[in-house]
């Protein structure tokens, strides 16, 4: 068992440290709104691998895979929704981005639920499970789902440690940002690119 888990451990913290939609969420959103709401948008993020590891335990993701049509709907889903929340960004004004009104608009179940959502509606994230995680079993004639269930809690935990490390050191470098007059438009505009651009790529 540990054979396997040490690999796929050290290759899901690589995986994760890439530069990838996720780790830079949360570096915004730390940014924007500081390090406890960057961990509540980590929690979120992480809490869909939970929906993501049970599709690929009981063969949904494999379903979703063969069927294009579906496949497309699912990413036309999260694709709108990130378009809707880059839109709420830009309707929101960049003045009280800092001040403690604008942090406090944003709920940390807000910033869970949206996190929880933006991972949930991003089938790349199952399908790469698919492809990821049966590599690693180590027993691939035993019990395949409880086992998938073990690499799904690794993998959490160590993406869970690690954004929240992001978030911390995110909210280093808020304080120097903040001392700048423009940063709340620079930081609006931001997270409007970054959810637009987490869209494309959801989609091709």
């Amino acid at each position: 068992m540990l054979e396997q888990l040490i690999p796929f451990l050290t290759a899901s913290i690589l995986l994760t440290f890439s530069p990838g939609p996720d780790i830079i969420y949360v570096l915004v959103r730390s940014i924007a709104y500081g390090a406890k709401q960057g961990i509540a948008t980590a929690c979120g993020l992480v809490s869909g691998i939970i929906v993501h590891t049970s599709l690929v335990a009981f063969g949904v993701s494999a379903i979703i895979r063969q069927s294009d049509t579906t496949f497309l709907i699912i990413k036309i889903l999260g694709a709108l929704y990130l378009l809707y929340l880059a839109y709420q960004v830009y309707r929101s004004n960049p003045e009280i981005a800092f001040s403690s009104e604008g942090i406090k608009h944003k709920s940390l179940l807000s910033l869970f639920r949206q996190g929880f959502i933006m991972n949930v509606l991003n089938p790349k994230v199952g399908i790469f499970f698919l492809a990821f995680f049966p590599g690693f079993l180590w027993e691939p004639d035993g019990n395949t789902v409880w086992q998938f269930y073990v690499l799904g809690f690794v993998f959490m935990l160590q993406a869970l440690i690690i954004f929240c490390l992001v978030a911390f050191a995110a909210n280093r470098i808020s304080g120097w940002v903040r001392s700048y007059p423009s940063s709340g438009i620079f930081l609006k505009w931001l997270q409007v690119v970054i959810f637009i651009l987490i869209a494309i790529l959801i989609l091709i």
